[in-house]
């Protein structure tokens, strides 16, 4: 039986850990609070008191964190990253949002070490890192996936390889272009609705099952009706995932002038305050801007 460790337990992490535990695999945690380590600890794993503990034992080593530098000092620290622990033949698969480029960096750096490195996002939300059913897109050795795949298994409904290292990380780029593009879209329609004298609610029933149809357009509404706009996916982490795209964009020279316009108004939404609300709430701006609430 493979031994797991999975470092970085927030809002999705914690789900996924504790999934890849009812599946059947050992589990060793470790994260920064203590609270949900000790979740996980009552529900049958293991702590590690460090990356490189960690790394010591186990056979795949997962992370999920905020950012590129907290994926690189984790992997690489060293003092206690994971590169100081490493054993030939660990794989170590990232699930954090983070730039290509640091990706294939971290690929580089462990591979010295006989270390396989996958990066493998997953989008699905809270909801889907809870019922395991999360998309997962993976750049790197195709043998490390296969050996992984049990465990990714345990995690998602849709596992695939897009490439070589970094691959993964330039798939959930471009899943993030599409996933602002539809949120501000749809907070614009209801708000455009509303402003023009029509529930908004009965035009989501008009267009939903239309060429309008969307993950967002299914899911989304109920609860922005309930007045519901909790995470979900917090905005500031949308917002994060974004600058990723546009550095990314910089990079090599790619047009994006709509996520451009999409990243100013997740920009504003957090600088007033709302990036602890869900990413569906940037109809909040929207709001503001037109003069009018969706509730109103």
């Amino acid at each position: 039986m493979l031994r797991i460790g999975y470092i970085g337990l927030g809002l999705m992490g914690k789900s996924i850990a504790r999934n890849i535990l009812k599946a059947g695999f050992p589990v060793m945690v470790h994260n920064r609070s203590r609270a949900a380590v000790d979740e996980l600890v009552a529900d049958g794993a293991t702590v590690a008191a460090s990356p490189k503990e960690m790394a010591e034992q186990v056979d795949i080593l997962f992370t999920n964190l905020p950012d590129s530098p907290d994926v690189e000092s984790v992997a690489l620290g060293e003092e206690d990253g994971v590169i100081t622990g490493a054993h030939p033949g660990l794989i170590f698969i990232d699930n954090s949002t983070i730039k290509p480029a640091s990706a294939r960096f971290i690929a580089e750096q462990l591979k010295k070490k006989g270390v396989l490195a996958l990066d493998a996002p997953v989008s699905g939300g809270d909801i889907g890192a809870k019922n395991g059913t999360l998309t997962i897109m993976v750049g790197g050795d195709a043998q490390a996936l296969e050996k992984a795949l049990p465990v990714f298994q345990a995690m998602g409904k849709t596992i695939t390889h897009v490439g070589e290292a970094g691959a993964g990380q330039v798939a959930k780029a471009a899943n993030q272009i599409m996933v602002a593009a539809q949120m501000v879209a749809m907070g614009e329609l209801l708000v455009f609705a509303k402003k023009a004298g029509v529930d908004p609610q009965k035009v989501v029933e008009a267009i939903k099952a239309g060429a309008a149809q969307c993950w967002t357009l299914d899911v989304k509404p109920p609860r922005l009706f309930d007045g519901n706009r909790n995470p979900g996916f917090k905005a500031h982490m949308q917002l994060k995932d974004l600058n990723i795209v546009l550095d990314t964009a910089r990079e090599y020279g790619i047009p994006i002038s709509a996520t451009n316009e999409n990243t100013k108004l997740f920009s504003s939404m957090v600088e007033q305050g709302m990036g602890n609300l869900d990413n569906s709430a940037v109809v909040g701006v929207i709001e503001k801007l037109a003069g009018i609430g969706i509730l109103d």
